[in-house]
């Protein structure tokens, strides 16, 4: 995002001068995250939650990188040496704790990014890639997810595998050569692990590589905000630094303050106990469930229960029904930029889209959840049919027709006038750009110009 009022870098002493001439990257981090990055004034703290995702993979790789060197990817030895690294390794219970609990604490922020994304369209045009390249990173995140969840070995860490890699059986013709091929054999053994440990110790950085671009993609046409009105002029924004450096680091406190409660003193609420059991193919838990980040869609996957037949010709089977179902309910967020055809972004000036989003996409999702930890018996059957088809007609069906035929209500002509508010009087029409008679007060402190640059 190119503004001719953001501040340039300047290298203060000879040593800096030389590095941006060999190397520039403090004019990158300037530029990327400092007083160099405009950002629109209005964010509020759901504008925190992209920060908080990059903590958490920082978190995850360092921790996982320091138990790679412990772990044994070895079915024979695998339980044990994670007990090991519980018992014998110094502050070896941390790191395990951490990563554990990071995996969720990751999936929570995700998850709160991505609702704030759905309701503030931040989908639209001109950040589309954006969008896009983020659900890439949650397709990754899940896969990374779900072979760290088999690396213990536990009795979920087992028959998860057996059951998610069984998914792959059901494709038409492909389908049982490579469920064998990615599992190295016909039920979950020593090849499945050592391939699950190699991959999910090199997805993260694929997952670091991908969000990398994601924020080059954000910083060409700059950060949505709450009304989603474009940035006009220079009152419209602050530097990054030190305005939203600041609001991150607090946003970043309160987060370690609730994770670290989690790891010391609820370390296994967000685990199965059932995977504190060493895995045994001969003894079948008497209800499979994946972590609770896969509910959802777990439950979405066990909704179909009948095949798809014609004249008693079985089309589809009803596991490949799911299976497709499943997959879809992720891979229809790739379209939600063609599909949602509104001029407007916010969901705070649209009150058709807000009830549909609060009434039914939110009590669905958590609905599903509910439906995927319960058993596979009614009434969860039924009701996780339902919340499936919700889901999957709000995408398609209601948010199209809703963008057509909501009367949205009226914008603030800039983020300036929005934040600070307006009135008639004749003077500056420092808030409303081109809109005549219309007076902005200032913030207290700040510049008469609105600049707000920060003290060298």
């Amino acid at each position: 995002m190119s503004f001719a009022w953001a501040k340039q870098y300047e290298p203060k002493s000879a040593f800096t001068k030389w590095i941006d001439e060999k190397l520039p990257v403090p004019r990158l981090v300037y530029n990327a995250v400092g007083a160099g990055y405009p950002v629109p004034r209005n964010l509020n703290y759901m504008w925190n939650f992209g920060v908080l995702a990059g903590f958490c993979l920082m978190l995850q790789i360092i921790t996982g990188v320091v138990l790679a060197m412990q772990y044994e990817s070895d079915t024979g030895v695998a339980f044990a040496s994670v007990e090991h690294i519980m018992r014998n390794v110094n502050w070896g219970w941390a790191l395990r704790y951490g990563h554990a609990n990071g995996a969720s604490f990751f999936f929570i922020v995700i998850y709160l990014h991505i609702f704030r994304g759905l309701y503030y369209s931040s989908y639209k045009a001109p950040r589309e890639m954006i969008w896009l390249l983020g659900v890439v990173i949650f397709l990754l995140m899940m896969a990374t997810a779900f072979m760290g969840y088999v690396l213990p070995w536990g009795q979920m860490s087992f028959w998860g595998a057996k059951v998610i890699t069984g998914l792959f059986g059901a494709i038409p013709l492909i389908g049982e050569p490579l469920q064998i091929w990615l599992v190295g054999g016909y039920a979950p053994n020593d090849a499945t692990l050592s391939r699950f440990f190699s991959l999910h110790f090199l997805l993260p950085f694929v997952i670091a590589g991908v969000v990398i671009l994601h924020i080059w993609a954000l910083h060409i046409p700059g950060s949505s905000n709450p009304t989603g009105v474009e940035v006009k002029q220079e009152s419209d924004t602050v530097p990054f630094h030190p305005y939203y450096t600041a609001k991150d680091g607090f946003g970043l406190g309160v987060f370690l303050i609730i994770y670290a409660a989690f790891v010391f003193f609820l370390p296994n609420v967000l685990g199965h106990p059932d995977n504190y059991i060493e895995a045994n193919p001969l003894s079948t838990p008497a209800h499979i469930v994946p972590e609770w980040y896969f509910l959802p869609f777990y439950a979405i996957l066990r909704a179909f229960t009948g095949d798809l037949a014609l004249f008693g010709i079985t089309l589809v089977p009803a596991k490949l029904l799911g299976v497709i179902a499943m997959f879809s309910s992720i891979l229809v967020w790739f379209f939600l930029p063609w599909l949602d055809k509104s001029p407007v972004r916010s969901g705070h000036y649209r009150p058709l889209f807000k009830k549909f989003f609060w009434f039914g996409l939110v009590p669905c999702m958590i609905l599903l959840t509910i439906c995927g930890g319960s058993p596979a018996e009614e009434p969860w059957v039924i009701l996780s049919q339902i919340g499936t088809a919700y889901y999957f007609l709000h995408f398609l069906v209601i948010l199209p027709i809703v963008s057509q035929i909501e009367v949205p209500k009226p914008l603030p002509f800039s983020i300036t006038e929005a934040v600070l508010g307006s009135d008639d009087k004749p003077g500056s029409t420092q808030g409303g750009g081109d809109k005549p008679g219309k007076v902005v007060k200032p913030l207290p402190g700040s510049d008469p110009d609105g600049s707000l640059a920060p003290a060298e």
